[in-house]
């Protein structure tokens, strides 16, 4: 006869059973039974104590992205739930494998407005992939498999299970259900051949690599391809670690402040090869890189879901298929011997480097020679977060990332991301150098999370970018309004005494020289497993990489003139 277990019991051994090893969190009365039960498996399951939901929420979907397991978050009732919505949203728009589970009010108050109870459905009906109540401890398993499995098949993206609190603490007899896996979709004999002959008749093509269910070996089979067919391959916004920077056959990132002459390649390329990537706006610059609804290229789309293809823009060949799937049956076809296009491949190198030279920019602090500098130090395997804003730019313009699982940024544009991005990044991967790349808004939107890195001994560098303004807003303030400046001024703190007094080390970075020094101190100190902060205070004037802030308000009072 089967034993009874709580319903929070029986939670968290399905948990364990689909292999979480991490869950985050801010606890709650509304789901106690499983803290309770996490007690019992403190050594395969961690719960990590967060100090706000939106920042569990993050961590969670930093872990889907880096593992391509769904990252596990418990967050309480009611404005736990609000809290974490922001991470909901860009597990959905990055299509994150993500399962939140909700502390719910007891079945016996439900629809009394009772306290701090919300309708999880209708909440986060748009926001998530399944949104579902377990009513019943005995189904607790049924639901947690079907959880892991909607999370991670077609077009991953975030589920979310709410938890009454009186199901939690009944009693029931079940069996565990066994551990999933995403299903691959492969593509077809006849569609492969079809790519691999459009390819074959093109005399511009161009790879964009994007999105996820990027594996390990869907990585190296990319490297592959391009090698052998001689492609130039582009990378998605945010999607930069899919292929290494340094490969002759890298031809940059399409998305924010996007290279003119690579722009240019997208819309002048006869054949555009799309792997995982869904097209979004960022990436397809406002949707004006490719016509909707019907590209002027030959569009070859390939993504998991079949619901993407079609779903903007109309594709000469849809192929429902994963990278891997699809990668591997194209590499079994031969290769061109002398592509049209491979001679272009020199010149798109150069374009790729000049894009990355060094321009005069004001002030002491020179983020153009740090993060060039960066480029060069750290090693292939270090992970980059970052949130949103114009300090990103400097990342994605000049940090050549190399392997997979280094880039972790949110495709949705969320502000608040690089910090608790960070803390999960060294939970799942303690080996790895971790940095965190901040602007000053955006450090003090999740800023608390590093309470968190200095409570789990967490070695990350946190580098905070501080000009005293929410800059991105600033920047279209002045091309609009110009001299007219309203609510994007900051009275920021001293970050580097506010990192010492969370446990951590400070400094502060005011010239360029002092960059370098202070970031070796700042590795010595994360090899303690201590924390550190380097507050790099730049010139407020230095606001764009190609732009002032006085002469993005003359252009925008000539245009206002005009």
């Amino acid at each position: 006869m089967r034993a009874l277990r709580t319903g929070g019991e029986i939670l968290v051994a399905n948990l364990v059973a689909q292999g979480a090893d991490l869950a985050f969190g801010v606890p709650g009365e509304s789901y106690l039974a499983v803290l309770d039960a996490l007690a019992d498996v403190a050594d395969r399951l961690r719960f990590i104590v967060c100090r706000q939901e939106g920042g569990a929420a993050y961590m969670a979907e930093a872990y889907g992205k880096l593992t391509r397991r769904p990252g596990i978050a418990f967050v309480t009732r009611g404005p736990g739930a609000t809290n974490a919505a922001i991470g909901i949203h860009t597990a959905l728009q990055d299509s994150t494998p993500l399962v939140l589970f909700v502390g719910q009010v007891g079945g016996a108050m439900v629809d009394r407005e009772a306290f701090q109870e919300v309708d999880y459905r209708r909440m986060y009906g748009s926001l998530a992939k399944w949104v579902a109540q377990i009513d019943r401890a005995e189904r607790i398993p049924e639901y947690v498999a079907h959880a892991f499995r909607v999370a991670m098949s077609g077009r991953p993206g975030p589920v979310v299970l709410a938890l009454p609190e009186d199901m939690l603490t009944s009693r029931a007899a079940v069996v565990d259900a066994p551990r999933v896996e995403p299903i691959e979709a492969a593509a077809s004999a006849e569609a492969v051949a079809e790519a691999h002959a459009m390819l074959a008749a093109a005399t511009r093509p161009l790879v964009i690599v994007g999105g996820s269910r990027w594996t390990p070996e869907a990585h190296a089979a990319l490297a592959r391809f391009a090698t052998l067919h001689r492609l130039p391959v582009a990378c998605a916004f945010r999607r930069q670690e899919l292929f290494d920077h340094r490969d002759p056959h890298y031809a940059g990132d399409v998305g924010i402040a996007i290279d003119p002459a690579l722009a240019a390649r997208v819309r002048n390329a006869d054949v555009l090869l799309v792997l995982g990537e869904r097209l979004g706006e960022i990436t397809t610059g406002g949707y004006t890189l490719l016509a909707v609804p019907n590209p002027t290229q030959r569009l070859i789309h390939v993504h998991p879901s079949p619901d993407e293809l079609g779903r903007v823009y109309q594709p000469a060949l849809p192929i429902a298929a994963t990278p891997h799937a699809f990668l591997a049956a194209a590499l079994a076809l031969p290769a061109p011997t002398t592509p049209a296009w491979a001679a272009d491949l020199a010149k798109i190198a150069a374009e790729r480097e000049a894009w990355r030279r060094p321009r005069a920019v004001p002030g002491a602090v020179d983020l153009w020679q740090i993060v060039l500098w960066l480029d060069e130090r750290l090693p292939a395997d270090a992970i980059i977060t970052n949130g949103a804003g114009n300090y990103t730019t400097w990342l994605h313009r000049l940090y050549r990332y190399r392997s997979l699982g280094s880039q972790l940024a949110p495709y949705s544009g969320a502000m608040g991301y690089g910090v608790p991005a960070a803390v999960a990044a060294k939970l799942v991967h303690p080996a790895r150098p971790v940095l965190a790349w901040s602007g000053d808004g955006c450090f003090l939107m999740n800023g608390q999370e590093l309470a968190t890195a200095v409570q789990y001994g967490l070695g990350i560098v946190f580098v905070v970018i501080d000009n005293g303004m929410y800059g991105t807003i600033r920047m279209h303030q002045e091309r609009r309004h110009p001299g007219r400046v309203s609510g994007t001024s900051l009275r920021n703190p001293d970050f580097a005494a506010l990192a010492r007094a969370f446990g951590a080390t400070g400094e502060t970075v005011a010239h360029t020289a002092q960059f370098a020094p202070a970031f070796e101190r700042a590795l010595a100190s994360t090899r303690a497993g201590v924390p550190a902060l380097l507050h790099v205070k730049v010139d407020p004037e230095a606001l764009t990489m190609g732009a002032t802030l006085a002469a993005l308000r003359a252009q925008g009072e000539a245009a206002r003139e005009t």
